[in-house]
C-alpha cells in the first residue's frame, strides 16, 4: 500500500493535477486507520514505511554504485529511521553532537560519519575528534583555523558554493566558500599543513535543476587542481545532497541526475585519480515513506477567507508548507474544493503554512488530514511550542 501511495503521489504531480485525491491508495489507508484514530488518537503521527526506506537506498546504490550515500540525519533523526536506513547500507552525515552520540549508540563508527556543518563550536569540535570523527567540513579561513587548532590530525574539506537555480530551499546564501575564500583557504591550509584534503557542495534542497549537479563538480576539478598547486593532496569528493522528489511538482529522476554526475565525474576521476565520491542524500531517502496524520481541529471563514485550523502547522512538523512546498493532502471529505488558509493550533501569526491550498469546503473539526511524502523534515522539525505535542513516530 505505502509503494503504491508513493507512486501516486509522483502521478499526481506529474499531472500537474490537483494534489488533493478524492479516491486514491492514501485515501484508502487513512480510511483503514479511520477506526484506530477514532479510537486512540492523541497527537499527530508519522507513519514510516521500511519498505520504501529500504527501497529508496537500494535505488540510490543502484543509481550511483560508485558513490557512497551518506543519510543528512537532519531530515529524519528518529532511531527507527536511522536503524533501518544503517541496515540498508547508508553512512551518515551530521551538524551536531546530539546526531553523532545517536549514531554511536546504535553503533556506528565515528571513524565513517561526516560532520558536514561548516560552522561548529570549539566543544562540538574537541568532542567529536575525540570520538573518532575524521572529517569536518568548513568554508572560511577562520573555521579552518579553529579546527586545526583543537584537532590538528583532522581530514578537511572545503564546501564551496554553487549555483542553487532551481532549488525549493536555497542553501548558498548561508554556507559556501566563494572563488576568492577558495583561494585564501587553500594558502591557509598549506601554511599550516592542515590536511585540507576534499572539496563539497549543496546544489540546494529539493533541487529540479539537473545542471547543479554539472557545475558543482567542475568548479570541484577547478579546486582540485588549485589544491594540488599548493601542495595538498585532494581525495575525496562530497556532492552533497538536494536530490529531489515529487511534491508539488514532477522533480527530474534520480537516474537522469546520475547520468548528469556520472558524465561530469569522469574528467575528474582521469585527472585526479584516487578520490573518494560520497553524497549526502536525505529526502531522497525518507520523504516518499512518510504519512503525516493530523486532525482539523477548526473551521471557519473570517474576513472573506476560509480558515483551516489542524493540531499541527509550522511549529508542529508542517514547516515546509510554510516554504513553499505543496504536500499533497489527503483527506476523507468529499465534494467541491476551495481555498482555505491552512494555519496550526498555536497562539502565534507565525502559524500559518499557507493562505491558498486547494481542499474540499465540506471540511470540519474532527475530520482527518493525511499530509503525502512527509518522512523528511516533519517530525524532525517540530517542538512543542505551545504546549502542543509532538508528533508520534510509527514505523510499519
Amino acid at each position: 500500500m505505502a509503494e503504491n501511495y508513493a507512486h501516486s503521489v509522483q502521478q499526481v504531480a506529474a499531472k500537474g493535477a490537483t494534489l488533493h485525491t478524492f479516491s486514491s491508495p492514501q485515501r484508502d489507508k487513512l480510511q483503514q486507520l479511520l477506526p484506530s484514530l477514532q479510537a486512540h488518537y492523541q497527537q499527530p503521527l508519522v507513519l514510516m514505511s521500511r519498505q520504501i526506506l529500504a527501497r529508496q537506498v537500494a535505488r540510490f546504490q543502484a543509481a550511483l554504485p560508485t558513490i557512497a550515500p551518506h543519510f543528512a540525519v537532519k531530515a529524519n533523526p528518529h532511531p527507527d529511521v536511522l536503524r533501518c536506513l544503517m541496515e540498508a547500507g547508508t553512512g551518515f552525515e551530521v551538524a551536531s553532537k546530539a546526531e553523532l552520540d545517536q549514531l554511536l549508540a546504535m553503533g556506528v563508527q565515528a571513524s565513517k560519519v561526516f560532520y558536514s556543518n561548516p560552522v561548529k563550536s570549539p566543544h562540538y569540535i574537541a568532542y567529536a575528534a575525540s570520538m573518532g570523527v575524521e572529517w569536518f567540513a568548513l568554508d572560511s579561513v577562520e573555521e579552518l583555523e579553529k579546527i586545526h587548532r583543537i584537532a590538528p590530525a583532522a581530514k578537511l574539506y572545503l564546501r564551496i558554493y554553487t549555483s542553487n537555480k532551481g532549488s525549493s530551499i536555497e542553501l548558498s546564501a548561508k554556507f559556501g566558500a566563494s572563488r576568492e575564500d577558495v583561494s585564501a583557504v587553500i594558502a591557509r591550509a598549506a601554511a599550516l599543513g592542515a590536511d585540507l584534503a576534499g572539496v563539497t557542495f549543496h546544489v540546494g534542497s529539493q533541487c529540479c535543476n539537473v545542471d547543479n549537479w554539472r557545475l558543482g563538480i567542475e568548479r570541484s576539478a577547478e579546486i582540485f587542481g588549485e589544491m594540488h598547486r599548493a601542495g595538498l593532496e585532494p581525495r575525496l569528493l562530497d556532492l552533497g545532497g538536494g536530490y529531489p522528489v515529487s511534491i508539488d511538482q514532477a522533480a527530474p529522476s534520480l537516474e537522469l541526475i546520475a547520468q548528469v554526475i556520472h558524465s561530469a565525474l569522469q574528467p575528474l576521476l582521469v585527472e585526479f585519480g584516487n578520490i573518494t565520491v560520497i553524497a549526502e542524500p536525505g529526502r531522497f531517502l525518507v520523504a516518499e515513506a512518510g504519512l503525516f496524520v493530523c486532525q482539523v481541529v477548526a473551521a471557519s471563514r473570517r474576513d472573506q477567507q476560509n480558515w483551516l485550523y489542524l493540531d499541527a502547522g509550522f511549529y508542529g512538523g508542517l514547516l515546509e508548507i510554510k516554504e513553499g512546498l505543496e504536500y499533497p493532502i489527503t483527506t476523507l471529505a468529499s465534494g467541491p474544493e476551495q481555498s482555505w488558509v491552512l494555519a496550526g493550533p498555536t497562539c502565534d501569526s507565525i502559524d500559518i503554512c499557507s493562505d491558498q491550498y486547494r481542499l474540499p469546503a465540506s471540511l470540519q473539526a474532527g475530520d482527518w488530514v493525511m499530509v503525502g511524502c512527509a518522512g523528511a523534515y516533519s517530525n524532525a522539525c517540530a517542538c512543542e511550542f505551545n504546549g502542543f505535542p509532538l508528533p508520534k513516530v510509527v514505523m510499519e
